[in-house]
């Protein structure tokens, strides 16, 4: 199986890029996040005339993830269990679908950003973080065989190396150490975050800024990851990040990560 995961930035905008990457790639799972829509809006028409099934939840123009799949997708759940709420009017936002593709319990996920370090937000995603953490751990102690993989847009750069600089980001969100430790309690999870071992350190960056021609630069960040469980860790043959993805008009700001997967 080949597992992509891709902060597309708006499905409806980026469609044809979409596809042609499924296409071009041969990606058999792709979990979209952004994708800015409601399930209504969706463009599932296009994905299925490509011969994918789709699962999509969006309830506005913020926010919404998907997961698109040729290898089957059952057992689709919006959200997962005790999934924290924000906003004035509280609510479970549109930042977690999971569905069984090909036996892979594959979740895409849309980690709240945090915004500043002293904005609610901020401690919203430290739950968040938490809360997930705490299922992981649980679906992998009840079945210690269940291929899992908790992929999407982590809105985390757990080491320094995974920032153009440092200086840049200094008490901003990302980069702070409650952060990186609720990013990294997934390991004690069980979890292994695949894409260290095989990508390699010239093309580490998963997203860069639109703004001051950061992508020509290389001033990118790396908070794109998929944690996979043990069984299915021991299954992962390669890792590639697609920064050529990022080049060319109507570009997402962010590029997809693929893992590839044994049967």
């Amino acid at each position: 199986m080949r597992l992509a995961t891709w902060n597309i930035n708006s499905i409806r905008a980026r469609v044809d890029r979409a596809v042609a990457f499924l296409e071009r790639s041969g990606t058999d799972v792709l979990a979209l996040q952004e994708t800015k829509c409601k399930d209504t809006q969706f463009p599932f028409a296009a994905f299925e005339a490509a011969g994918y099934e789709v699962a999509h939840f969006g309830l506005s123009q913020w926010n919404g993830v998907a997961i698109i799949s040729r290898v089957g997708l059952e057992d689709v759940s919006l959200g997962f269990p005790d999934q924290p709420q924000f906003g004035e009017e509280p609510v479970v936002e549109a930042r977690a679908i999971g569905a069984t593709c090909g036996g892979v319990r594959v979740w895409s996920l849309y980690v709240p950003h945090g915004r500043a370090l002293d904005n609610p937000h901020y401690a919203y995603k430290l739950d968040w973080l938490s809360t997930l953490r705490s299922h992981a751990a649980g679906w992998v102690e009840a079945d210690p065989a269940a291929k899992i993989a908790l992929v999407g847009d982590w809105n985390v750069a757990p080491r320094d190396t995974d920032v153009w600089d440092m200086a840049v980001f200094e008490g901003q969100t990302h980069v702070s150490q409650p952060e990186r430790d609720a990013f990294g309690a997934f390991e004690t999870a069980g979890f292994t975050e695949v894409s260290r071992e095989f990508v390699p350190e010239d093309r580490k960056y998963t997203y860069w800024d639109y703004q001051q021609l950061r992508f020509p630069k290389n001033q990118g960040l790396r908070i794109d990851f998929a944690y996979t469980s043990p069984a299915l860790t021991s299954a992962v043959t390669a890792v590639e990040i697609d920064r050529d993805e990022r080049k060319g008009k109507g570009a997402s700001d962010h590029v997809p990560v693929i893992v590839d997967i044994a049967d």
